[in-house]
Order: C-alpha cells, then structure tokens, then sequence
C-alpha cells in the first residue's frame, strides 16, 4: 500500500517519471530474480554447514 501512495504522490509530482517507473519495475524485477536464487543458495548451504557444526553439540545432549 506505501509503494502505491508513493507512487501516486510521484505521478502526481512528476508524472512522465511515473509512467516510466511503472514500465521499467517488471524488467527491474526480473533482473534482480537470479540474485534472489542465489541468496537462497547461499542462505541454505550456510544452513547446512551450521547443522554440520552443531551436529555432535546436539548428539551429546548440548542446548535443547
């Protein structure tokens, strides 16, 4: 919902840089997907790595 008063406020401000904004976020978007994959990637093999270390702390009995 603040995305679309901003928006509103910048048509209403400057309405040629609306028109274009509004046209250009689905390339934008699109753009920074393969950055948002590589984040979960990378998200997960920190996941995993951190599991690995924990492993013999949680098979001892350590924090519950």
């Amino acid at each position: 919902m603040i995305k679309f008063l901003l928006w509103l406020l910048l048509l209403v401000v400057c309405w040629p840089l609306a028109i274009l904004a509004l046209l250009l976020w689905p390339i934008v978007w699109l753009l920074s997907l393969p950055f948002r994959l590589l984040g979960i990637a990378v998200e997960g093999v920190f996941s995993l790595l951190r599991a690995m270390v924990m492993l013999p702390a949680r098979v001892l009995g350590g924090a519950r």
